[in-house]
């Protein structure tokens, strides 16, 4: 019985191969491959050719992943109308990636572009998914103070510049309550911890990028009294992605309120944050735009 199972095994071996053989001579390659694309019946057509090595192509333009503060369950700041800190922040940072884009120098990422809530871990998240090579989050708080306004720009620090800046970082590392019982903000000692881990190479990156920020603002958007200030926020603890949080104004103000409402004003926020961008990537080594 295991004679004749080998038997048909070996006949079956050599029906194959004959079959091979037989078909190598009434159909070479070149005839089965014209069979498999018509188009080669042409005089005129040429063979196929592997596509090309660019050994010298340029590298990929950066990718800046832009995070629009807050969004569903969390509304953020309620302005003295009524206006939404998320509907602003996601209105703002659509109309930035806009003119990002018509540049043609950059890649752009968005955490939300829709109503919908996402913690603050994921925001990190999706930097570092996305391997972005800059981080903007984009907002527009309230203090309890309404005489305040200006637009401020804020890195990552384990200790804060001061105590409003303090308070501000407070609220914003407590949005993750809306998430429910898996999300909630940091301890101070754990934000510490995760702030001492980011490299010097990338705080180097975000001082640069708060210090463009200011001087594309100063000009165009009024600014707060000491507008490049820090705190551990924990949306900016990505280790290796240079990142900034960017208040454009406060929702507790009136005057900084309805500007921000008006889509001519946050086209103006956005300009002005583009310019910082370009000034960021220009004294860049390594990254390529354009």
């Amino acid at each position: 019985m295991i004679e004749k199972t080998q038997g048909k095994r070996m006949l079956t071996r050599r029906m194959v191969m004959e079959g091979l053989a037989c078909l190598s001579t009434v159909a070479p390659l070149s005839v089965i491959a014209r069979t498999r694309h018509p188009s080669s019946h042409s005089p005129s057509a040429k063979p196929l050719q592997a596509p090309a090595v660019h050994r010298n192509a340029p590298p990929p333009k950066p990718l800046v992943m832009l995070d629009p503060g807050h969004g569903g369950k969390d509304p953020g700041a309620i302005g003295i109308s009524g206006t939404y800190e998320k509907h602003i922040a996601e209105a703002a940072a659509t109309e930035l990636r806009r003119q990002l884009l018509a540049s043609g120098q950059y890649r752009v990422a968005m955490t939300r572009s829709e109503d919908r809530f996402i913690p603050l871990e994921g925001r990190v998240e999706m930097a570092q998914q996305h391997q972005a090579h800059l981080f903007i989050s984009m907002h527009a708080d309230a203090l309890h103070d309404r005489d305040v306004r200006g637009a401020s720009v804020y890195t990552l620090a384990s200790g804060a510049s001061d105590a409003q800046t303090a308070a501000l970082a407070q609220r914003e590392n407590s949005a993750d309550r809306f998430g429910g019982p898996a999300f909630h903000g940091m301890s101070p000692d754990v934000q510490q911890i995760l702030s001492s881990l980011v490299s010097e190479e990338t705080r180097r990156g975000s001082a640069h990028m708060a210090s463009s920020v200011v001087g594309a603002f100063r000009s165009r958007i009024g600014l707060l009294t000491h507008p490049s200030r820090h705190a551990a926020f924990v949306v900016l603890k990505s280790a290796e992605i240079p990142s900034v949080l960017v208040e454009m104004g406060f929702m507790s103000n009136r005057l900084d309120e309805a500007a921000l409402r008006q889509a001519v004003h946050r086209t103006q926020v956005a300009s002005a944050m583009k310019t910082a961008v370009d000034r960021y990537f220009s004294t860049r080594p390594g990254v390529m735009t354009g």
